[in-house]
Order: structure tokens, then sequence, then C-alpha cells
């Protein structure tokens, strides 16, 4: 994926540094988010090595060596109709990765956005970086149409769970048997309203989120 779509053009040099341009999403005071490229991968990847907490809570075994590959492709099946995937990367003013997140647009019916991925250096954990990078991931979603925000918790990652809970995420239901990884999970479905609708409309858009019935 790239950019923009290259002109045939004689000045290769002109084309190769117009590839080269970072296509900003948003700021957030002394960050920007990105909309990356395969361009980016190697930065990435090194991003993941070195933060590798997420994918031991989540996995159960350290990044894979094409991690970044892995989540750059990665697609929800093809009964899960969606727009377009972002995969940011949050970067310092020193261009260095301090957070990523994958986030994809109108999955299962109109604006209702989801996050996929969501990760901030271990270094910046305590600080409130995560939950003001979070804030204006929010608001740029909702300037971009999302009424409602959905992710997927491991249950018993009681950091994250606790994290989603405290920026306003609600549980709608549970999901059990979900292999992640090295790992067999059951996934906590959150969802946020960010505007007047409310979970009632969303939980009629997107049925699979309705609550399990009491036994």
């Amino acid at each position: 994926m790239s950019l923009f779509d290259d002109q045939i053009a004689c000045n290769d040099r002109r084309q190769h540094m117009t590839t080269q341009v970072p296509k900003i999403l948003f700021n957030a005071t002394d960050f920007e988010a990105r909309k990356l490229t395969e361009d980016d991968l190697p930065a990435l990847q090194d991003f993941f090595i070195a933060n590798p907490e997420y994918f031991l809570a989540v996995n159960g075994m350290l990044p894979r060596p094409d991690e970044a590959r892995q989540e750059f492709e990665d697609r929800p099946p093809a009964d899960m109709p969606f727009d377009e995937v972002y995969m940011i990367g949050f970067v310092d003013r020193a261009d260095h990765f301090v957070g990523m997140a994958t986030v994809l647009s109108n999955l299962f019916a109109p604006h209702v956005w989801h996050i996929g991925t969501f990760i901030v250096a271990t270094s910046l954990h305590g600080t409130g970086t995560a939950g003001f990078l979070y804030q204006r991931l929010e608001d740029w979603a909702k300037e971009e149409g999302a009424y409602w925000l959905r992710l997927g918790v491991v249950a018993g990652n009681l950091k994250a769970e606790r994290f989603w809970e405290k920026v306003g995420y609600q549980e709608t239901r549970r999901r059990t048997g979900a292999q992640l990884g090295n790992m067999t999970h059951t996934i906590r479905v959150f969802v946020k309203p960010l505007r007047m609708s409310g979970l009632e409309e969303y939980l009629s858009l997107v049925a699979r989120d309705q609550p399990e019935p009491e036994s």
C-alpha cells in the first residue's frame, strides 16, 4: 500500500521523493499520528521487538520475525464487511515510534469503527501518554464519522481491562475459545458510543455483539 498513486515521470528521483512523504492523520501535541505504509514496516517491527509485553500477554509468545507485516496485511473474514484499515504509527518529535494502532472503519455497519490493536511503548506506561494518545485517536475517529468504537479485550489482562473501562468502554458480551498465538482466551467485547446514539441502537445494528441470554 502506497501513500500516492505514482504518475509515470522521467525524473525518477522526484518520484521517489514523492512516495516518502508521510500521511499525517492528526497531531497530538508532541506526537504525530501517521498512516503507515510498507516502507514503515522495518521501524514498526523494531518497535514490536522493543515492546513485547502486548504479545506476551495476548499471544503467549514474543513478536514473530514478520509481526509487523502480519499486522499490516491482517484483514477480517469475508463475512465481516468494512471500508478501510488504518494502520497508525504514533511518532515523537525525533521521529521515533512511541505507539501504534490498527483501526477499521464501518465494520459490520455504517459508523461502527473497530480498534484492532493499540500499543504504547512500555517506557511511557504510567505517564498518561496512552490515555492522551487514545483520546486524540477517538476524537479523530469521531471527526471521520464514527458513532461507536468497539474492541476486544482478553479477559484477565487486568491492565488492558482497567484502561478501556477507564476511558468509557462498556462490555456487551463475551466470546470464549478465541485462539490467539499459543493461547486460548475469553474475549470481552467492549463498545463506546461517541454521540447521542447509544448502546441500544448499536446492538440493533450489530446483532453479534448482543449480550448472551441468561440461562
